[in-house]
């Protein structure tokens, strides 16, 4: 899925942002924390990103002092991951969502 389709949808952007202020739970995985730094809930926020880092500076939203390269992040509210990173990423969400399961599964 192309990304950039949805950057544009500023009922989604609110919606982040929405539940960002709540202190709602976002995850976000690949190339989709564009939209989480787009809607600028990853100001002061440690977080990775399926992303170049030319496409990130061409973007112009993400703050770069913040980024890591780990492959799942986590700062309070938000985790975020590269998309190599899907089984830590699901096991980081899990535990975010205190669910009970086996981590070896996979």
């Amino acid at each position: 899925m192309d990304i950039s389709t949805l950057q544009l949808e500023e009922s989604l952007l609110d919606f982040i942002r929405h539940l960002s202020a709540k202190g709602g739970l976002l995850a976000s995985i690949s190339s989709s924390p564009y939209l989480l730094a787009k809607a600028g809930v990853l100001q002061n926020k440690k977080y990775t990103v399926g992303l170049p880092l030319d496409g990130m500076k061409q973007l112009g939203c993400f703050e770069l002092h913040n980024y890591s390269d780990e492959l799942v992040v986590q700062d309070g509210n938000i985790i975020t991951a590269k998309g190599r990173g899907f089984i830590p990423f699901g096991i980081c969400f899990g535990h975010a969502l205190k669910l009970k399961f086996d981590e070896n599964w996979y």
